[in-house]
């Protein structure tokens, strides 16, 4: 876009990211042409001598965590790349564990700004690049990359990785991956590479997930045949074919993903052990994935979008519910409309006494009279509309008595709101 000036390294972070949402015309421009051209000029494409993507339609992020906590454990130096954020864009560059502070995305974008030359790059593009430009910068060992949109012509998928993992697939993102399962199978396959591991956490994918890594010549793991899992009361155990480990800690993030993880760093070559696994395990954590902000009454937020999710959640609830004798659950809830919002309501519905459905803002947005509609089939009697999920989950503060459950779930936006709400208080 011409009559821009970029900020210099230096500038605040909060200036780089208002001049990176005017720089391209559209906000997601799926294609790798551009975002190649510009890494490949900047010796981007093997940020760390050994580099894990992770695509799925779920569990991308709670993946990526417990690979972190485990490779942490057995002492690499570790680069993590996630999105979207729920409150500061920093939390999607984690070194080690920890955010890095804005004057190293200034600098980063700067830097990108320099390679790129007269190519336009969408800010998801800007993003990635810069990320893995501190992954070199900082010497990382191991870089975890999380998918951001299908995988083929996600901006990650530039990178000469080393292990190629798909955690779940179900529909999501029809406006740009369709409404075909096996289409989005294959466009989640698309990170795969020839004589590499390929690891599928999705039990019984769309026949072109391993079709694909069949023309290719990846090396396939299914969950079901090269590895499997079974759990014992708090304990579960992990095996591929001969090697197994026994005993380990159920982690607070879904098991299927840490499954995944497992036969992912199983095929890495690095050098873990039993109690690296073990101890990373137990210490993983997302936030935004049944994050537990409040204890009476017991509030839990969950980033919950689509109803292979919202199903997932709902499940953890009743455990919940059952173990702890919870009263009634009072739901937060606000989506973006081009979800599918009446099958994620509908996985929800058993679990909800009282519903507080808000409205977001922006284009893609959902209006609560939307969700309220779709509300219609479950509940007796009139929904409240709220403005905001902050009044939503203000009201249902009050409403909630010391022995029942509040949630909050339907979107990033919704809990990152919320988050920074809590965090302002």
């Amino acid at each position: 876009m011409s009559g821009l000036t970029a900020p210099q390294a230096d500038s605040p972070l909060a200036s780089w990211l208002s001049y990176l949402e005017q720089l391209h015309t559209s906000a997601i421009d799926l294609g790798l042409d551009r975002v190649q051209a510009v890494a490949t000029q900047a010796a981007l494409t093997k940020p760390a001598p050994r580099v894990i993507t992770v695509a799925g339609t779920n569990g991308k992020g709670s993946t990526c965590a417990m690979l972190e906590a485990i490779l942490l454990e057995a002492g690499y130096r570790v680069g993590v790349y996630s999105s979207p954020h729920l409150v500061r864009y920093n939390e999607r560059v984690r070194v080690n564990g920890q955010e890095l502070p804005d004057s190293d995305h200034s600098m980063a974008f700067h830097a990108i700004e320099q390679q790129r030359g007269d190519i336009s790059l969408s800010l998801f593009e800007f993003g990635t690049l810069a990320g893995l430009y501190l992954f070199k910068h900082h010497q990382v060992d191991v870089v975890v990359l999380e998918v951001g949109l299908g995988g083929r012509l996600d901006a990650t998928n530039i990178v000469d990785h080393d292990v190629s993992v798909i955690t779940s697939l179900a529909v999501d993102h029809v406006d740009w991956l369709g409404d075909d399962i096996n289409v989005i199978g294959y466009e989640k396959a698309g990170i795969f590479r020839a004589d590499k591991p390929a690891i599928c956490g999705q039990p019984q994918p769309p026949a072109s997930v391993p079709a694909h890594a069949d023309d290719i010549g990846a090396q396939l793991y299914q969950v079901g045949y090269q590895f499997d899992y079974q759990v014992n009361g708090d304990r579960w155990q992990w095996q591929s074919g001969a090697f197994t480990l026994d005993n380990l800690p159920v982690p607070s993030l879904p098991l299927p993903n840490a499954a995944t993880a497992l036969m992912a760093l199983a095929t890495a070559e690095l050098d873990i052990s039993d109690e690296h696994i073990a101890n990373g395990l137990a210490k993983a954590s997302l936030p935004g994935r049944m994050q537990v902000v409040s204890t009476s009454p017991l509030v839990i937020m969950d980033v919950a979008h689509n109803p292979h999710s919202a199903e997932y959640f709902a499940r953890q609830l009743a455990h919940i519910k059952q173990r702890d004798s919870k009263q009634r659950i009072h739901a937060v809830v606000a989506m973006l409309h081009d979800k599918d919002i009446a099958s994620t309501v509908k996985e929800m519905h058993e679990m909800v006494d009282v519903w507080y459905p808000a409205s977001l803002t922006g284009p893609r947005a959902a209006k609560a009279e939307e969700i309220i509609g779709h509300l219609a089939p479950y509940v007796d009697g009139d929904i409240v509309a709220f403005d905001t999920p902050t009044e939503a989950y203000d009201t249902a503060l009050t409403q909630a008595g010391p022995e029942d459950m509040v949630i909050v779930f339907g979107s990033f936006y919704t809990v990152g709101q919320i988050t920074s709400h809590i965090e302002g208080q």
